[in-house]
């Protein structure tokens, strides 16, 4: 079929009825019509776009999960991933990502505040720690791109996620989150 439909096209400048003529012949000759192959290809052509897309972005993407597997375990890397997914647009995964596997590593929180997210309306469980801080990231993200990336967007994130002189941080550990995400996220991408 790949050669007929190769000749196809070479003869359609020659006979404007020719590839009319091999659509018949196509349909005739077997129980899947043209079209409904034409849609194959289509479809794994967009299959095959995706699968390149993601496997771009995935070397960031499974360094960050096997850091959150060494941390948490296998059970936190699915809320983990499932956090990502419904909070990080699919295009920033490999560029988000691994700064919310960062945050994990630097804020080093106990059960219920893995992520260190304080707020009262997040649930004291991993995928909330974890889906709040995407979420938290992505939102920066776009503040950052917003008023002009101005800096590194890790700073920017650092003094709204975790700012210095906080009253919630009475020893000044907040003072060293911006480099501890910084030196995390590079070993993550």
């Amino acid at each position: 079929m790949a050669i007929a439909h190769t000749l196809t096209l070479s003869k359609q400048r020659e006979e404007p009825n020719a590839l009319n003529n091999m659509r018949k012949k196509s349909t005739n000759e077997s129980s899947t019509p043209y079209s409904l192959k034409l849609k194959y290809r289509t479809n794994a052509m967009r299959l095959l776009i995706l699968s390149l897309f993601l496997f771009v972005s995935l070397p960031a993407q499974s360094k960050a999960v096997s850091a959150i597997s060494r941390k948490d375990g296998q059970k936190c890397v699915q809320a983990y991933n499932n956090a990502i997914k419904e909070n990080i647009r699919p295009e920033l995964v490999s560029k988000l990502s691994p700064i919310v596997a960062a945050i994990r590593y630097s804020e080093n929180g106990g059960k219920g505040r893995e992520y260190g997210i304080l707020h009262s309306r997040c649930k004291p469980t991993y995928r909330s720690q974890a889906g709040w801080c995407a979420a938290t990231v992505q939102k920066n993200y776009d503040r950052w791109v917003k008023a002009g990336k101005h800096g590194k967007f890790i700073s920017f994130l650092g003094h709204r996620y975790c700012p210095v002189g906080a009253k919630n941080d009475p020893t000044g550990l907040n003072a060293h989150w911006i480099k501890n995400v910084t030196h995390y996220t590079k070993r993550f991408k």
